[in-house]
Protein backbone atom coordinates (compact mmCIF):
# COMPACT_ATOMS: atom_id res chain seq x y z
CA UNK A 1 0.00 0.00 0.00
CA UNK A 2 1.37 3.32 -1.06
CA UNK A 3 1.35 5.54 2.21
CA UNK A 4 0.23 8.65 0.99
CA UNK A 5 -2.88 10.25 -1.06
CA UNK A 6 -2.61 12.02 -4.71
CA UNK A 7 -4.82 13.50 -6.76
CA UNK A 8 -5.20 11.73 -10.39
CA UNK A 9 -5.62 13.61 -13.60
CA UNK A 10 -6.20 11.87 -17.06
CA UNK A 11 -5.58 14.48 -19.70
CA UNK A 12 -6.90 13.53 -23.38
CA UNK A 13 -3.72 16.23 -25.01
CA UNK A 14 -0.59 16.84 -24.41
CA UNK A 15 -1.50 20.06 -24.17
CA UNK A 16 -3.69 19.44 -21.92
CA UNK A 17 -0.97 17.51 -19.21
CA UNK A 18 1.80 20.02 -19.60
CA UNK A 19 -0.47 22.70 -18.72
CA UNK A 20 -1.52 20.52 -16.16
CA UNK A 21 1.82 19.87 -14.60
CA UNK A 22 2.89 23.16 -14.89
CA UNK A 23 -0.43 24.62 -13.34
CA UNK A 24 0.12 22.18 -10.15
CA UNK A 25 4.10 22.49 -9.94
CA UNK A 26 2.69 26.53 -9.40
CA UNK A 27 0.18 25.16 -6.72
CA UNK A 28 3.21 24.08 -4.52
CA UNK A 29 2.08 20.33 -5.37
CA UNK A 30 4.92 18.01 -7.30
CA UNK A 31 3.50 16.39 -10.22
CA UNK A 32 4.54 13.40 -11.96
CA UNK A 33 3.57 11.96 -15.37
CA UNK A 34 2.37 8.09 -15.30
CA UNK A 35 2.52 5.60 -18.33
CA UNK A 36 2.87 2.51 -16.11
CA UNK A 37 2.74 3.10 -12.72
CA UNK A 38 5.20 0.10 -11.38
CA UNK A 39 8.09 2.04 -10.37
CA UNK A 40 5.80 4.61 -8.69
CA UNK A 41 4.09 1.98 -6.88
CA UNK A 42 7.08 0.14 -5.79
CA UNK A 43 9.10 2.99 -5.07
CA UNK A 44 6.50 4.47 -2.91
CA UNK A 45 6.39 1.64 -0.87
CA UNK A 46 9.41 1.98 -0.04
CA UNK A 47 9.05 5.87 1.06
CA UNK A 48 11.81 6.47 -1.94
CA UNK A 49 9.23 8.69 -3.96
CA UNK A 50 6.86 10.68 -2.91
CA UNK A 51 3.87 12.60 -4.66
CA UNK A 52 0.47 14.58 -4.57
CA UNK A 53 -0.81 14.45 -8.14
CA UNK A 54 -0.53 11.75 -10.95
CA UNK A 55 -1.14 12.86 -14.66
CA UNK A 56 -1.91 9.68 -16.33
CA UNK A 57 -0.53 10.63 -20.22
CA UNK A 58 -1.77 7.01 -20.98
CA UNK A 59 -4.89 9.08 -22.65
CA UNK A 60 -2.91 11.20 -25.18
CA UNK A 61 -2.83 9.80 -28.35
CA UNK A 62 0.48 10.42 -29.27
CA UNK A 63 2.21 8.61 -26.28
CA UNK A 64 0.00 5.52 -27.36
CA UNK A 65 0.66 5.37 -31.32
CA UNK A 66 3.45 3.71 -32.96
CA UNK A 67 3.74 3.97 -37.17
CA UNK A 68 5.86 5.17 -39.81
CA UNK A 69 6.32 9.01 -41.12
CA UNK A 70 9.23 10.05 -43.72
CA UNK A 71 11.40 6.94 -42.96
CA UNK A 72 11.42 7.12 -39.43
CA UNK A 73 9.62 4.83 -36.98
CA UNK A 74 7.53 6.90 -33.95
CA UNK A 75 7.19 4.70 -31.16
CA UNK A 76 5.06 6.18 -28.30
CA UNK A 77 6.25 6.39 -24.78
CA UNK A 78 3.45 5.06 -23.23
CA UNK A 79 3.58 2.07 -25.04
CA UNK A 80 4.10 -1.16 -22.69
CA UNK A 81 7.25 -3.04 -23.62
CA UNK A 82 4.25 -6.01 -24.47
CA UNK A 83 3.04 -4.15 -27.06
CA UNK A 84 6.17 -3.40 -28.94
CA UNK A 85 7.48 -6.93 -28.84
CA UNK A 86 3.70 -7.99 -29.97
CA UNK A 87 4.67 -5.40 -33.00
CA UNK A 88 8.07 -6.11 -33.42
CA UNK A 89 8.82 -3.47 -35.74
CA UNK A 90 12.05 -2.49 -34.48
CA UNK A 91 13.93 -5.99 -33.68
CA UNK A 92 16.58 -4.92 -31.33
CA UNK A 93 14.41 -3.14 -29.16
CA UNK A 94 11.99 -6.05 -29.38
CA UNK A 95 14.60 -8.42 -28.28
CA UNK A 96 16.32 -6.24 -25.74
CA UNK A 97 12.50 -5.24 -24.17
CA UNK A 98 11.58 -8.95 -23.74
CA UNK A 99 14.43 -9.62 -21.42
CA UNK A 100 13.04 -7.11 -19.11
CA UNK A 101 11.26 -8.47 -16.07
CA UNK A 102 8.94 -11.09 -16.52
CA UNK A 103 5.92 -11.04 -19.15
CA UNK A 104 3.43 -9.44 -16.35
CA UNK A 105 5.45 -6.88 -15.26
CA UNK A 106 6.24 -5.55 -19.47
CA UNK A 107 2.72 -6.03 -19.81
CA UNK A 108 2.64 -3.08 -17.67
CA UNK A 109 6.04 -1.21 -17.81
CA UNK A 110 6.19 1.27 -20.77
CA UNK A 111 8.85 2.54 -22.93
CA UNK A 112 8.72 5.93 -21.24
CA UNK A 113 8.50 4.05 -17.72
CA UNK A 114 11.56 2.22 -18.61
CA UNK A 115 13.62 4.89 -19.59
CA UNK A 116 12.82 7.67 -17.69
CA UNK A 117 12.85 5.13 -14.17
CA UNK A 118 14.89 5.34 -11.42
CA UNK A 119 16.50 1.88 -11.62
CA UNK A 120 20.16 1.80 -13.47
CA UNK A 121 19.35 -0.67 -15.33
CA UNK A 122 16.94 1.09 -17.92
CA UNK A 123 17.80 -1.92 -20.72
CA UNK A 124 15.10 0.02 -23.56
CA UNK A 125 17.55 2.73 -23.59
CA UNK A 126 20.13 0.75 -25.56
CA UNK A 127 18.91 0.18 -28.87
CA UNK A 128 17.77 4.06 -29.32
CA UNK A 129 21.64 4.96 -28.10
CA UNK A 130 22.88 2.54 -30.92
CA UNK A 131 20.19 3.94 -33.49
CA UNK A 132 21.25 7.49 -33.06
CA UNK A 133 17.42 8.21 -32.40
CA UNK A 134 15.72 11.64 -32.05
CA UNK A 135 13.38 12.24 -28.51
CA UNK A 136 10.40 14.28 -28.53
CA UNK A 137 9.31 15.91 -25.69
CA UNK A 138 6.49 18.53 -24.58
CA UNK A 139 6.25 20.99 -22.08
CA UNK A 140 4.11 24.29 -22.05
CA UNK A 141 6.51 26.11 -24.39
CA UNK A 142 5.25 23.30 -26.81
CA UNK A 143 7.07 20.80 -28.54
CA UNK A 144 10.95 19.61 -30.04
CA UNK A 145 13.16 16.94 -30.72
CA UNK A 146 16.22 16.44 -29.67
CA UNK A 147 19.01 13.86 -31.19
CA UNK A 148 19.23 11.33 -28.24
CA UNK A 149 23.08 11.69 -28.02
CA UNK A 150 22.21 15.36 -26.93
CA UNK A 151 19.59 14.61 -24.32
CA UNK A 152 20.99 11.69 -22.46
CA UNK A 153 23.99 11.53 -20.16
CA UNK A 154 23.50 8.78 -17.74
CA UNK A 155 19.92 9.97 -17.67
CA UNK A 156 17.55 11.69 -20.00
CA UNK A 157 17.68 14.89 -19.27
CA UNK A 158 14.53 16.58 -19.40
CA UNK A 159 14.32 19.80 -17.79
CA UNK A 160 11.45 20.06 -14.86
CA UNK A 161 8.17 20.23 -16.69
CA UNK A 162 8.87 17.92 -19.97
CA UNK A 163 6.99 14.98 -20.98
CA UNK A 164 8.91 12.05 -23.04
CA UNK A 165 6.31 11.91 -26.03
CA UNK A 166 7.97 9.28 -28.44
CA UNK A 167 11.26 8.25 -29.62
CA UNK A 168 12.02 8.44 -33.88
CA UNK A 169 14.31 5.71 -35.42
CA UNK A 170 15.07 6.09 -38.84
CA UNK A 171 14.29 2.88 -40.89
CA UNK A 172 17.59 1.82 -42.03
CA UNK A 173 18.27 0.92 -38.40
CA UNK A 174 15.37 -1.35 -37.85
CA UNK A 175 17.10 -3.52 -40.34
CA UNK A 176 20.28 -3.54 -39.28
CA UNK A 177 21.87 -6.96 -38.30
CA UNK A 178 21.68 -6.52 -34.29
CA UNK A 179 22.91 -8.98 -31.21
CA UNK A 180 20.92 -8.61 -27.88
CA UNK A 181 22.41 -10.75 -24.79
CA UNK A 182 21.23 -10.34 -20.86
CA UNK A 183 23.54 -12.21 -18.54
CA UNK A 184 22.01 -13.18 -15.30
CA UNK A 185 24.20 -14.64 -12.21
CA UNK A 186 21.73 -17.06 -11.84
CA UNK A 187 20.84 -18.26 -15.14
CA UNK A 188 17.38 -17.28 -16.31
CA UNK A 189 16.24 -16.08 -13.29
CA UNK A 190 17.01 -13.16 -10.96
CA UNK A 191 17.77 -9.07 -11.50
CA UNK A 192 20.25 -8.88 -14.66
CA UNK A 193 23.85 -8.62 -14.27
CA UNK A 194 24.74 -6.75 -17.44
CA UNK A 195 22.84 -6.09 -20.70
CA UNK A 196 24.66 -5.45 -23.85
CA UNK A 197 23.00 -4.58 -27.08
CA UNK A 198 25.14 -3.93 -30.05
CA UNK A 199 24.14 -3.17 -33.57
CA UNK A 200 26.17 -3.37 -37.40
CA UNK A 201 25.61 0.05 -39.34
CA UNK A 202 27.83 0.48 -42.19
CA UNK A 203 30.19 -2.23 -41.36
CA UNK A 204 30.95 -1.41 -38.09
CA UNK A 205 29.97 -2.59 -34.15
CA UNK A 206 28.22 -0.24 -31.89
CA UNK A 207 27.23 -1.56 -28.38
CA UNK A 208 25.79 0.05 -25.74
CA UNK A 209 25.76 -1.38 -22.05
CA UNK A 210 23.01 -1.58 -19.18
CA UNK A 211 24.26 -3.28 -15.57
CA UNK A 212 28.35 -2.29 -15.53
CA UNK A 213 27.96 1.11 -14.67
CA UNK A 214 25.35 2.85 -12.51
CA UNK A 215 23.80 4.11 -15.60
CA UNK A 216 23.16 2.30 -19.02
CA UNK A 217 25.36 3.84 -22.01
CA UNK A 218 26.76 3.45 -25.30
CA UNK A 219 30.67 4.17 -25.41
CA UNK A 220 32.29 5.43 -29.19
CA UNK A 221 35.75 5.12 -27.23
CA UNK A 222 35.12 1.20 -26.81
CA UNK A 223 33.87 0.91 -30.53
CA UNK A 224 37.03 2.10 -31.75
CA UNK A 225 38.77 -0.40 -30.60
CA UNK A 226 35.82 -3.45 -31.47
CA UNK A 227 36.36 -2.44 -34.58
CA UNK A 228 40.38 -2.23 -35.59
CA UNK A 229 40.12 -4.71 -38.17
CA UNK A 230 43.88 -5.41 -37.60
CA UNK A 231 43.42 -7.08 -33.88
CA UNK A 232 42.48 -10.60 -32.70
CA UNK A 233 39.07 -10.41 -30.97
CA UNK A 234 40.74 -11.20 -27.92
CA UNK A 235 43.22 -7.91 -28.38
CA UNK A 236 39.70 -5.87 -29.16
CA UNK A 237 38.06 -6.78 -26.48
CA UNK A 238 41.31 -6.02 -24.20
CA UNK A 239 41.58 -2.61 -25.12
CA UNK A 240 37.83 -2.24 -25.41
CA UNK A 241 37.46 -2.47 -21.70
CA UNK A 242 40.13 -0.31 -21.02
CA UNK A 243 37.93 2.52 -22.16
CA UNK A 244 34.71 1.30 -20.25
CA UNK A 245 33.37 4.82 -17.56
CA UNK A 246 34.17 4.28 -14.19
CA UNK A 247 32.22 3.74 -11.53
CA UNK A 248 31.76 0.30 -12.31
CA UNK A 249 29.36 -1.57 -10.08
CA UNK A 250 29.90 -3.71 -7.14
CA UNK A 251 27.12 -5.12 -5.48
CA UNK A 252 25.61 -7.93 -3.90
CA UNK A 253 24.65 -9.17 -7.60
CA UNK A 254 28.16 -9.72 -8.86
CA UNK A 255 31.39 -7.77 -8.17
CA UNK A 256 32.94 -5.02 -10.31
CA UNK A 257 36.10 -8.04 -11.73
CA UNK A 258 32.88 -10.23 -11.83
CA UNK A 259 31.09 -7.87 -14.01
CA UNK A 260 34.25 -6.96 -15.97
CA UNK A 261 34.79 -11.01 -16.81
CA UNK A 262 31.28 -11.35 -18.25
CA UNK A 263 31.74 -8.49 -20.17
CA UNK A 264 34.62 -9.67 -21.65
CA UNK A 265 32.87 -12.87 -22.43
CA UNK A 266 30.04 -11.16 -23.96
CA UNK A 267 31.58 -9.01 -26.67
CA UNK A 268 33.33 -11.90 -27.62
CA UNK A 269 29.87 -13.48 -28.14
CA UNK A 270 28.59 -10.47 -30.41
CA UNK A 271 31.70 -9.88 -32.24
CA UNK A 272 31.96 -13.67 -33.14
CA UNK A 273 27.65 -13.25 -33.85
CA UNK A 274 28.08 -10.15 -35.97
CA UNK A 275 31.27 -10.36 -37.46
CA UNK A 276 30.80 -11.29 -41.48
CA UNK A 277 26.94 -10.22 -40.58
Amino acid sequence: MIPFDFDYYKPKTMEEAVTLFSSLKREGKQPVYYSGGTEIITLGRLNLLYTDAVIDIKGIPECRQQYFNSGFLHIGSALSLTEIEETNQFPLLKQTASEVADHTSRSKITLGGNICGNLFYREAILPFLLADSQIVVADVKGTRTVPINELFHEWLQLKNEECLIQLQVEQKYLEAPFVSIKRRKQWDVGYPLITVASLMVDEEIRVAISGLCPYPFRSKEMEVFLNQGELSNEEKINQAILHVPSPILDDVEGSADYRLFVLKNTLADILARLEGA
